[in-house]
């Protein structure tokens, strides 16, 4: 089943460094999808900055010989910042981790992505309340074969892609085939930042969604902890958290 959209929708999977926020990006494809049906398809490789780890190449197979002499993501923020400009973004585990580490890209290029004002499909979600599987099992289990080239960026965004589609033959009667109701769908909480280290609970307030504070609210916990805010400005938080936590802060 073809996507509805009243705008254009970008599916995107990164390669990176690592986990975590210092990490880089090291290449990044996109699927960039028009109301008309029309697609564009984009990959570049991006030189980090910074040695790839042993651990990263093992799941991805790029080297550091390998981006050597390609831009680095400050270079070609501009170029990408015009491809996803107001359009709603689709991924595999997006929400989770390529959301907030691509706006942390753009953030250290001096770029707000806003990303914060448009929506976001996460098709590993909508693939775990319906299944609870792998990439490679979605694309086994929706498409009917095998994902080839498992961690190559476009290979995983075409696979995330297709899976997107065939979850709309499957689930017909319970997806609504737009973005608003995939996104809201997809989401497995109601993020306050796009990494969701914090949420809203049911009565609209905030909590944090991890470590020995989780469950409790971010104003009180800053009130009686003011250490804690401190703590996560300096450790390896996205630009995106720390925002909202200050802001949190200040109107509090």
């Amino acid at each position: 089943m073809e996507l509805k959209l009243d705008k254009p929708l970008i599916i995107f999977d990164l390669e990176t460094t690592g986990l975590g926020f210092k990490d880089k990006i090291v290449e990044i494809s996109l699927i960039k999808v028009y109301p008309d049906g029309r697609e564009e398809s984009y990959t570049k490789r991006v030189n980090p900055g910074i040695p790839i780890p042993p651990e990263a190449t093992k799941v991805h197979g790029i080297t550091d010989e390998d981006v050597k002499d390609c831009p680095t993501f400050k270079e070609i923020a501009p170029e990408l910042y015009e491809i996803f400009k107001d359009c709603d973004l689709a991924g595999y585990n997006s929400n989770r981790f390529d959301l907030p580490m691509l706006d942390e890209e753009f953030a250290s290029a001096g770029i707000n992505s806003g990303f914060s004002n448009v929506k976001h499909i996460d098709v590993q979600n909508i693939f775990h309340k319906m299944e609870k599987r792998t990439l490679e099992a979605a694309v086994e289990f929706y498409c009917g074969k095998k994902l080839e080239n498992a961690h190559s960026a476009f290979a995983d965004t075409q696979a995330t892609y297709a899976v997107l589609k065939a979850q709309l033959d499957r689930y017909a009667g319970s997806l609504q085939n737009d973005v608003s109701s995939l996104a809201e769908f997809s989401k497995i909480n109601n993020n306050v930042d796009l990494a969701g280290r914090m949420v809203y609970d049911e009565g609209g307030v905030a909590i944090f969604n991890f470590g020995k504070y989780k469950g409790q609210p971010v104003l009180e916990v800053l009130k009686n902890d003011p250490s804690y805010y401190d703590w996560i400005i300096k450790n390896d938080f996205s630009v995106d958290t720390k925002n909202h936590l200050t802001k949190i802060k200040l109107l509090g």
